[in-house]
């Protein structure tokens, strides 16, 4: 079962973890999966009025460390990096909040494997899909 809510989720972001893209809210948390809302604004636009790369990518990685965060707790996680991110772009994702669900696909001592997929709020196709695997620092 996750060691943290949602809600402790948002508390620790803004206290240890302004850097984290904004705009991004635990819908729920379960053992092994997350659900996110990206909210977004015109800064996420790229030319073509498309949300942009780099704010799927972001989002990705700032939700599987979400998932590992609210699964293992800070002091196992808050240190923890991503190694490796693969980002499959499959449709432009409309102007609007991106909905991503992550899922914990190996949880072992020194690194975690995993996957995200991302839809455009209201549309049932997926606009992309990523493969996650963060390294896991040693207890101390």
């Amino acid at each position: 079962m996750p060691v943290m809510t949602p809600d402790d989720l948002h508390r620790f972001v803004a206290e240890h973890f302004p850097q984290a893209p904004p705009g991004i809210v635990v819908e729920a948390i379960e053992d092994t999966a997350i659900r996110i809302r990206q909210k977004t604004h015109d800064g996420h636009l790229r030319p073509g009025g498309t949300l942009s790369g780099p704010t799927m990518m972001a989002m990705v990685d700032c939700g599987f460390y979400l998932l590992l965060l609210g699964r293992l707790g800070p002091p196992a996680v808050a240190m923890a990096v991503t190694t490796n991110l693969n980002i499959n772009f499959m449709r432009k994702p409309e102007p609007g909040d991106l909905l991503g669900e992550g899922r914990l696909l190996k949880l072992g001592r020194a690194l975690a494997v995993g996957d995200f997929t991302i839809w455009s709020e209201g549309r049932k196709e997926p606009v992309a899909h990523s493969t996650v695997t963060y390294s896991i620092p040693p207890a101390r």
